[in-house]
């Protein structure tokens, strides 16, 4: 069988055969040795066609089209117009070799060639990529270089670029830029309090934040200096009166070294700097979660924003996020205990970044690891909805955060949750009715179709609601009666079918018994139907004797 090697380069399309296959052999390491030799692997592939691209912005279409495992109209002309015609019918005598194997089943199912893709095909097609410039004569030196540096360019800007609101990469970069800025604020604000401790210790214990005792310490300055003239400033930093007079009281009583003026003010400005800092850390967050609420709205509101950013970040991007089970993302960020317990062969962790979450702190101790399965369940199906749906809402994980708030409850109290489907449908149905909010705000030819469908509908619910009666009026009077009986036997078995499914819903096997009483409801309802027949049977026989 002849074959054919079907080569995109940034140039255009080339298709080259193979002859002499039997001589090499079907073996890879045989073609590797022949590939570097050009006049031996010039002898086994020679050039049958070749389609150039007519511009930079087509070899873009025709690279995208590849790279996705569709065929192009101008590959499949190429193709048509170059290689040997197959009768109708009938198998071709060649294959085509292709680098994407999805490439080659698409050329399969739409123009009936047959394509492979091996090791075999791919060592080929190595040398075909390491010797294509002395195949193809009209081309000039460094022609094919430009070529390549200019679709490659142009690929990667286009998949790059992809919508600005929802640009991932921005949270990433603010999530460990807001981690090293806690380290770095905590370290700086701890070298304040060492350097001007020396000067004023009693300070540490009166103010225990860090950023309330950096503006302390740029506002006092000089504690020798410090008069009830300070104690309205100082209450506006501290917020209590009290601390600020025992602050003014601590300054004249302090036991501190004095310092000199140079120093001082090499400490007030970097207490200046901590608190700069602190103010972009404030920022930063407020920032943080504006983006976090335009990316992942429903990751966000479930597990709130800080937490939902180190899971993006730790993945990668949201949509290495949403491809992850939920078991991977319930031990994302503890790899190093996972791999330890794994060689050791103990026990592997419960939780990894999903322990910062209030939900597992709230849980007891016992119900940590199933509150951390039931979380990471409920985040795999939020990042998979902020990844893939078109529109941002939070509905879904405000739904979701009720459930695992149920669930908090279920495991404390033992309340019964309620069913994922009917949450989910709740869900849907609430977007669906925003989505008809936000259009009848703009009038049109859909709002007017949708209140004719409505219409449409009342009006045949109204004729069934009076065909109904109708109905129930043909009949006798001992058919009424035989139906009241029927009734109260209905009634009967319905109290005594809810008093058991009342029994049994606060226990663990709910579903189950719900499952079982509504199979025997449809028998009980089936042998009823059954026994009205005969009875009809039988009044039909005595009206004929």
């Amino acid at each position: 069988m002849a074959l054919y090697l079907l080569y995109e380069s940034a140039s255009g399309y080339a298709l080259l055969q193979a002859q002499g296959l039997d001589e090499i052999g079907q073996n890879t390491e045989a073609v590797r040795n022949s590939v570097a030799d050009l006049n031996r692997f010039g002898k086994v592939v020679q050039l049958t066609a070749f389609h150039p691209f007519e511009s930079a912005l087509d070899a873009l279409n025709q690279c995208n089209s590849v790279s996705e495992g569709l065929m192009t109209d101008e590959l499949r002309s190429f193709l048509e117009l170059n290689l040997p015609k197959v009768k109708e019918g009938k198998k071709s005598k060649f294959s085509v070799g292709v680098a994407e194997p999805k490439l080659g089943s698409h050329i399969s199912e739409t123009t009936k060639i047959t394509c492979q893709s091996g090791e075999f095909v791919l060592e080929l097609l190595r040398g075909v990529r390491l010797h294509f410039d002395k195949f193809i004569k009209d081309l000039k030196p460094g022609d094919l270089e430009k070529a390549q540096l200019g679709l490659g360019h142009s690929y990667s800007r286009a998949k790059v670029k992809f919508n600005v609101n929802r640009v991932d990469n921005m949270v990433i970069q603010a999530i460990f830029l807001l981690d090293t800025l806690d380290k770095d604020i905590n370290s700086f604000s701890m070298r304040v309090r060492e350097w001007y401790s020396w000067h004023f210790p009693e300070l540490v214990k009166i103010v225990n934040d860090n950023y309330l005792y950096a503006r302390v310490a740029k506002l006092i300055e000089d504690k020798s200096k410090l008069s009830e003239e300070h104690i309205p400033a100082l209450t506006e930093i501290l917020g209590d009166e009290d601390k600020a007079k025992e602050v003014v009281e601590a300054g004249k009583a302090s036991m501190g070294q004095d310092l000199t003026p140079v120093d001082l003010i090499n400490v007030q400005l970097f207490a200046q700097r901590v608190m700069d800092l602190a103010e972009y850390r404030k920022n930063l967050y407020d920032y943080l979660v504006t983006k976090m609420n335009d990316i992942a709205p429903n990751l966000a509101s479930l597990i709130g924003e800080v937490v939902g950013a180190r899971l993006i970040s730790h993945a990668g991007s949201l949509t290495n996020l949403a491809k992850c089970p939920s078991s991977t993302l319930q031990i994302l960020g503890a790899e190093k205990a996972l791999f330890r317990a794994l060689k050791t062969r103990g026990n592997t962790p419960k939780y990894g970044l999903i322990f910062h979450s209030s939900f597992i702190g709230r849980a007891s101790a016992r119900n940590k690891g199933r509150m951390a399965r039931y979380l990471a369940n409920k985040c795999s199906i939020a990042s998979r909805i902020d990844c893939f749906a078109d529109r941002g809402t939070t509905v879904f994980g405000e739904k979701l955060r009720e459930q695992v708030e149920e669930r908090l409850e279920f495991y404390d109290k033992g309340v019964a949750p309620r069913k994922n489907i009917d949450v989910m449908k709740a869900a849907i149905e609430s977007t669906e009715s925003k989505d008809l909010e936000m259009e009848d705000t703009q009038p049109g030819e859909a709002s007017v179709k949708k209140s004719k469908k409505r219409k449409s509908k009342t009006e045949d619910g109204e004729t069934m609601a009076e065909d109904k009666p109708a109905a129930a009026t043909n009949g006798d009077a001992s058919e009424d009666a035989k139906s009241e009986k029927k009734r109260k036997k209905k009634e009967k078995r319905k109290t005594e079918q809810e008093q058991v499914e009342e029994e049994q819903a606060n226990g663990v096997n709910g579903d189950v018994t719900e499952q079982d009483g509504t199979a025997k409801k449809k028998k009980k309802k089936k042998s009823k139907d059954e026994g009205a027949g005969s009875e009809a049977k039988k009044k039909t026989k005595k009206s004929h004797e």
